[in-house]
C-alpha cells in the first residue's frame, strides 16, 4: 500500500497538485508554481507523499519560496497520540492536521541542507515564529535523531535547541533522556525528547490553557509557557541554496 494512505479521502481534490518527481515544495515553487496547496512530492524517486507547500513571500528573504510544511496542528482534529510505525510512515489529514512521517524527513534532508521554520498562533490570534538555519533527521537505525540550530528569534524565543541531538521516542518506543518516564507517555505526545521537553507539537490539543497537567499540550514553553496550548503550530522546511 502507498505511503500516506490517508490523504486518498481528500477532498476537495482540485486542491491537489501533481509534481512529478519534484522532491519538496522548494522544488515546486522553483519550478514556477507559486500558489499554495496541496502538492505531490517525491522524497525519493520511489516514494511519494503528499504534502502542503506554503509558497509565502512577506517581504523577508527567509520567508520566500516554497516551504514543505512536515507538521501541522490547527484545530484538534487529528490524534497525535500514536505508536512508532505511525510516525514513521506520516499520518492525518494533508488539508489540516498531519505529521509527513520520520522516514520522509530523513529522506529528504540526508544528502541536502535545509531550514526549519516554526510558525505559532495563539488564541488572541497574535502570531509569531522561530526560525533555525540548519534542520536535518537522521536514519531510522540512528533513531531518527533530530539536528537543528541556527535558531533566530521571531518573537517566538528559543523552544527547540535543547531537543538537538535527541532521538525520537514515541509511547511505544523510549529513546529520551528520562530514567524513570517515557516522555511520551508522560506528555502524550511523541517527539524529539530530553528529560522532558520545552515544546511538545504533538501533545494534545488542549484549546488553551489548561492547569491540569503542565506538559501534555501543544505547547511551546518560551512563548507561554507549560500550560498553554497554541491555537496552529506547524513545522516546515525549505532547501538552503
Amino acid at each position: 500500500m502507498a505511503m500516506m494512505v490517508f490523504l486518498a479521502a481528500l477532498l476537495p481534490v482540485v486542491l491537489m497538485r501533481e509534481c512529478q518527481d519534484e522532491m519538496d515544495c522548494s522544488a515546486i515553487y522553483n519550478s514556477g508554481q507559486t500558489v499554495s496547496g496541496i502538492y505531490s512530492i517525491y522524497p525519493t524517486h520511489d516514494v511519494h507523499a503528499w504534502v502542503y507547500c506554503q509558497m509565502i513571500s512577506d517581504g523577508n528573504d527567509e520567508d520566500k519560496g516554497g516551504w514543505t510544511v512536515i507538521q501541522r496542528r490547527m484545530d484538534g482534529s487529528v490524534n497525535f497520540y500514536r505508536p512508532w510505525d505511525q510516525y514513521k510512515r506520516g499520518f492525518g489529514n494533508v488539508e489540516s492536521e498531519y505529521w509527513l512521517g520520520l522516514e520522509n524527513m530523513y529522506q529528504l534532508t540526508r544528502n541536502r541542507k535545509y531550514m526549519l521554520r516554526v510558525d505559532l498562533e495563539d488564541f488572541q490570534e497574535k502570531n509569531i515564529f522561530a526560525l533555525y538555519s540548519s534542520f536535518s533527521v537522521d536514519s531510522e537505525a540512528d533513531g531518527y535523531k533530530l539536528h537543528v540550530s541556527g535558531f533566530t528569534d521571531g518573537a517566538a524565543d528559543d523552544s527547540l535547541s535543547e531537543h538537538d541531538g535527541k532521538e525520537f521516542t514515541t509511547l511505544d518506543k523510549d529513546q529520551d533522556n528520562d530514567s524513570k518516564n517515557n516522555c511520551a507517555k508522560l506528555c502524550l505526545g511523541a517527539f524529539w525528547y530530553k528529560d522532558c521537553m520545552k515544546t511538545n507539537p504533538n501533545g494534545v490539543y488542549i484549546w488553551g490553557q489548561d492547569n491540569t497537567y503542565a506538559c501534555i499540550g501543544n505547547v511551546w514553553s518560551t512563548w507561554k509557557g507549560n500550560d498553554v496550548g497554541m491555537k496552529s503550530i506547524s513545522m516546515k522546511i525549505k532547501r538552503v541554496s
